[in-house]
């Protein structure tokens, strides 16, 4: 009878398993960053080249805006005597 009391009963050395918010915030965070890791590389063989590719490509359009911005700038002034 003993037995069955022990069982139902909390026992003393009982320990919260539930992990507190920091440390779920903290998983859920990580978990996160790797979600977003996976689905950049997703479908993509060499990562480091496409991100190459899409540097040149940002530098090469930044070049072409201020050369385009340059010939807007130097335009013929009319004067009119």
């Amino acid at each position: 009878m003993g037995n069955l009391l022990d069982c139902c009963k909390g026992s003393s050395s009982y320990e919260d398993i539930t992990p507190d918010r920091d440390t779920i915030r903290q998983q859920q965070a990580e978990a996160a960053e790797r979600r977003l890791a996976e689905q950049e590389k997703r479908g993509i063989g060499n990562v480091n080249a496409v991100k190459r590719q899409q540097k040149l490509a940002e530098e090469r359009e930044k070049r072409e805006n201020e050369a385009g911005n340059l010939n807007n700038q130097a335009g013929l002034k009319w004067q009119m005597n």
